[in-house]
């Protein structure tokens, strides 16, 4: 695992954007086109504004995916994530397509669907954060970090949905969906790199978890130490707890 350090979440974000831009473009080099999967959170803010704004993308070669869609909100709900990233990065980067979770009234088929579409070609890059539980995407522990699903259907923990309170996009846990389509770890893992970003202190718990503790489900974000190119960035909150 590359863990690299910054002072503040702007510095971290200007620092992932950049690594992020420079392997595109060294992709784009290579491939007529590439595949990336983004997260949806505040953490990614800085990250992708910083992205938005890197020169020399050309951004008709990529098409996007998301990770994570809660399930029974409505289509125009601004906290449903495919909405997040229309606000936060799809509406400002012309990509070639973006395909969106819709959970709809079949949670199940759309997960079939999603499946289908992320496997007609490898992932070339997994933009990414880590829950204050330590989970990826909405694989709460315990995670089954050899999932055999490439996409499902999840209950979220309680810890899990304080955070989505705490991050300010709802005003109360009770409004908080207890269902959501999730990417499996197996599935996040399959991208030829990942990029995770994960600033503040609340995050500090799950970012020692993640470099110190065993590999399990019950720390998802421990997988990512079994990924040969995966880039963490912290910020000095985040960070505060590792021996560095």
């Amino acid at each position: 695992m590359d863990i690299r350090v910054t002072n503040t979440r702007t510095e971290m974000g200007r620092q992932a954007a950049a690594d992020i831009a420079a392997a595109i473009r060294d992709g784009l080099q290579k491939k007529s086109h590439l595949r990336i999967v983004l997260a949806a959170a505040p953490s990614q803010s800085e990250m992708l504004s910083a992205l938005i704004a890197e020169p020399g993308i050309d951004w008709h070669r990529i098409t996007a995916f998301h990770m994570d869609e809660y399930i029974g909100l409505p289509s125009n709900a601004p906290q449903r994530f495919a909405n997040w990233l229309r606000e936060a990065f799809f509406n400002h980067v012309p990509l070639a397509a973006c395909h969106l979770i819709e959970p709809g009234d079949d949670a199940e088929a759309a997960c079939h669907e999603y499946a289908r579409k992320l496997a007609e070609a490898p992932v070339d890059f997994v933009l990414l954060g880590v829950g204050t539980n330590g989970h990826l995407a909405f694989n709460d522990p315990p995670a089954d970090l050899e999932d055999p699903l490439a996409v499902k259907v999840v209950e979220l923990d309680e810890v899990c949905r304080q955070q989505q309170v705490d991050d300010a996009c709802f005003a109360t846990l009770d409004e908080v969906p207890r269902t959501a389509v999730s990417l499996t770890v197996p599935t996040l893992l399959s991208g030829q790199r990942l990029f995770c970003c994960v600033p503040g202190s609340n995050k500090s718990a799950a970012v020692q978890a993640m470099v110190e503790y065993p590999i399990s489900g019950e720390c998802p974000a421990t997988a990512l130490r079994t990924h040969p190119r995966c880039a963490v960035y912290l910020d000095r909150d985040s960070s505060a707890r590792l021996d560095r």
